[in-house]
Formats: structure tokens, C-alpha cells, sequence
């Protein structure tokens, strides 16, 4: 008797494709801060540096809030509705309008804070633009082309955008007194492509932008809401380190720890992230016809995913002093001991990436949500005790804790439910 496959061969060539688009972005992403970094800090200074990357990881809570969860909820919609061009363009519509509304109320609250906290007003014009990516992240629909598995358009524009900023930053900045010209220039780079991507949905696949009633707005932002607790939570404790960082020290050691983080970051997602996201909306119509295939490939993954992060990450444990070198032009031992610590956090994450997806994929939002607010909770305090104790020592220890134990709870979690779909 011939044994079925697990993932067909159309299957597997949808994500495969999927895959290489993603990851093609990913690279060119990769590639241009190894050349923009060790730029950036040679000419403007890392005290400099510092305070854009406290002002961005500020503006990040109002990415999130204009996001609300739809790069899971909404995509995870689209990719069931299949090719129903009304329930698309409606859906489409539903997800914009609360998007627009949250990027209108993010503004009001950013004007507020620069205005009356003195932490920001002395630095208020490095906020106000730096606030552009955040319009340009609500008009760009990552989530309809992730849901309709066409990642290529994702690609293409980010692309595009990437090379041009990078051109503009050599082209332009010159010095520490251009500084203020890179979240300008970040901000148009973030709207345009923005505008590009809704232009592609109109044109290219029909979408029609369609009035909602206040009812289906309101649905739209209830199945959104566990997702984007559980998105804020887990943010509350990741964008929260860069951010506790400028509140409690200064810009120098901010840029010191922002830059360790960026690498570690580079190194977790580079390609896992890619590969996940061009398998989500897959497995979610597989789950849907078939519980037991779903979790088989879940585990798979995983597997694989895990394996790459164990051959991996002791190399570029050995490499830290060489990476650091190489970005900064100077083996700085504060981001050399930041990475190093940072890089068993990496490994957590990698290890539990698809698992945590999968309670997506079988509808599982809220335990998803119990897990991260959970880890928000407990870590967010934790964060801000060691990095008054510690400095940024104690941001990367309370990174590696709080990841260990997201990993933990997920994974117990994610194989009660894999017995039970598999019937044990």
C-alpha cells in the first residue's frame, strides 16, 4: 500500500515559492544593515544612534496597535476565503478601516506624550517623524498578500524601498548633524511603499474599498482582540528592553544594547522567518481538512527549525568579537557580551517559533494570549529591575529568562493539544 505524503507536491512548491520570496526580501534586509550599520555609527556616533533606536522602539507600540493582530487574524481570514472577490474586498475594507482609526488615535496619543513628558519634549521632532513608519505600516497589507500566499509583492517593494533608503542614507547623511534626516528618510521610504502595495491590491487583484457598517467594524476588532493582547503582551516584553534602556540609561548604552539586539535579531529570523510565515496560511487550509496531517507537519518543522539553531548559534557564539568588528568597526566588549547572552534567548525563540503559530493555526488564540500575557507580567517588571541593577546586562539575563519560559508553557501547551488532535 502507498504511503500518503504528508505535504503534497503542490503543496510544497506554493511554500517553496513563497519561501523564496520572502527569504529573497530577507536577504537584501540582511545584507543592507551589515552595510548601513557600521555607516551609521561611524558618522553620526553611537550616542546618535542611541537615540533613534529609542525613538523608534517608542513608535513601535503604535505599529502594533495600528497592526491590532491582523497580520495573524486577518491573514489566517483571507487565506480561507479563498477567491470569493466580495467577502475579500468586504473583509479588506473592514481590516483598513480599523487600521485608519487606530493610526488617527496613535497620533493624537504620540502628540500628547512629546508635549507634556520632559523625557520626550526635549527630543519631539525625533518622534514626530519617526511616526511615518507607522502610517506607512498601516497602509501596507502585509496580511492580505501573506493570506493570498503571494509574498513575491511583499518582496519587491521592500525591496526597492530598502536599496533606495540605503542610497539616500550614503547619499545624504553626512555627519551627526544629519541625524534627524534618517527617520525622515525611513518614514518616506515606509509611506511610499505603503501606497505601492495598496495600489497592487486594487489593480492587480480586484479589491474594491467598500463602506463598513459600525457592526462589521466591531466584529472586525473582537476577532482581532486576543491576537493583538497577546502581540502587545509579547512586545511588552521585547520592544519594551530597547525602550526601559533609554528610560534608564542613557544613548550611549542604549546604542550599545539596541545594536546587540539587532544583530541577535538578524540571527534569529534569518530565514525562519521567512519560512514561517509562507507556511502559515498553508497549514491553516491543511488543519482545516485534516487535524492529524496539520500537527505531523507542525512537529516537523519545528524539528528542522530547532536542529538549524543547535548547528548554528555556537558558531556565531565563537564569531561575536569578528561580527561586532565587522558592523561597528570597533569590537565594543558591551554589545560582544550582549550578543553572546542575547544568543540563548535566540535559541528559545527558534525552538518554540512554529509551535507558538500552531495555536493560531487551530484556533487556540486565547491560550495564545494566556501564554504571552503571562510572560508580559512577569517579564516587563523583570526587565526594568535588572536593567536598574544590571544595566545592559540585565536586559539580555531577563531576555534569556523570560524566553526560556514562554518556551516551556508553549510546548507543554502545544503537545496536550497535538494527543488530542491525534486522538492519544
Amino acid at each position: 500500500m502507498k504511503r500518503k505524503r504528508i505535504v503534497t507536491h503542490k503543496e510544497r512548491k506554493i511554500v517553496l515559492g513563497n519561501f523564496i520570496s520572502l527569504t529573497t526580501l530577507q536577504t537584501i534586509s540582511y545584507i543592507l544593515p551589515l552595510i548601513i550599520l557600521p555607516y551609521l555609527i561611524r558618522v553620526i556616533g553611537i550616542e546618535k544612534f542611541g537615540l533613534i533606536a529609542f525613538a523608534m522602539s517608542f513608535v513601535q507600540y503604535f505599529m502594533i496597535l495600528t497592526d491590532y493582530g491582523f497580520s495573524l487574524s486577518a491573514t489566517k481570514t483571507i487565506s480561507l476565503i479563498g477567491e470569493h472577490k466580495q467577502r475579500v474586498s468586504e473583509v479588506f475594507s473592514s481590516v483598513m478601516t480599523v487600521k485608519f482609526i487606530l493610526a488617527g488615535l496613535s497620533f493624537l496619543m504620540l502628540g500628547a506624550i512629546v508635549y507634556f513628558v520632559p523625557k520626550f519634549k526635549g527630543d519631539w521632532l525625533v518622534y514626530i517623524l519617526s511616526f511615518g513608519s507607522v502610517i506607512g505600516n498601516t497602509l501596507f497589507p502585509v496580511w492580505f498578500f501573506q493570506g493570498k500566499e503571494k509574498m513575491n509583492y511583499i518582496s519587491l517593494v521592500n525591496v526597492a524601498g530598502g536599496l533606495i533608503y540605503a542610497l539616500c542614507l550614503f547619499i545624504f547623511v553626512k555627519g551627526p548633524q544629519d541625524f534627524l534626516l534618517i527617520p525622515v528618510m525611513n518614514s518616506l521610504q515606509s509611506i511610499v511603499g505603503g501606497l505601492l502595495g495598496l495600489y497592487i491590491v486594487f489593480r492587480k487583484f480586484q479589491v474594491r474599498f467598500i463602506l463598513q457598517k459600525y457592526a462589521t467594524i466591531k466584529q472586525e476588532i473582537r476577532t482581532g482582540w486576543d491576537i493583538f493582547i497577546s502581540i502587545l503582551s509579547i512586545n511588552a516584553y521585547t520592544t519594551s528592553r530597547v525602550f526601559a534602556m533609554g528610560l534608564l540609561t542613557n544613548n550611549v548604552i542604549t546604542g550599545y544594547y539596541s545594536l546587540a539586539e539587532k544583530i541577535a535579531s538578524y540571527i534569529q529570523t534569518f530565514p525562519m522567518d521567512s519560512f514561517t510565515r509562507a507556511v502559515f496560511p498553508r497549514i491553516s487550509n491543511v488543519f482545516a481538512r485534516n487535524k492529524q496531517r496539520a500537527v505531523a507537519i507542525m512537529y516537523r518543522i519545528q524539528d528542522g527549525i530547532t536542529l538549524g539553531f543547535v548547528i548554528s548559534l555556537p558558531i556565531a557564539y565563537i564569531l561575536a568579537p569578528w561580527i561586532i568588528q565587522l558592523v561597528c568597526g570597533v569590537a565594543y566588549k558591551e554589545v560582544i557580551v550582549t550578543l553572546r547572552l542575547l544568543l540563548a534567548a535566540v535559541f528559545f525563540v527558534g525552538a518554540n517559533n512554529f509551535k507558538v503559530q500552531f495555536l493560531l493555526v487551530c484556533g487556540k488564540q486565547d491560550l495564545y494570549a494566556k501564554i504571552h500575557i503571562g510572560a508580559a507580567l512577569i517579564g516587563l517588571p523583570l526587565i526594568f529591575i535588572l536593567i536598574y541593577q544590571f544595566s545592559y546586562i540585565g536586559a539580555a539575563f531577563a531576555t534569556v529568562l523570560i524566553e526560556a519560559g514562554v518556551f516551556i508553557f508553549t510546548s507543554l501547551t502545544v503537545e496536550r493539544l497535538a494527543k488530542r488532535f491525534s486522538g492519544k
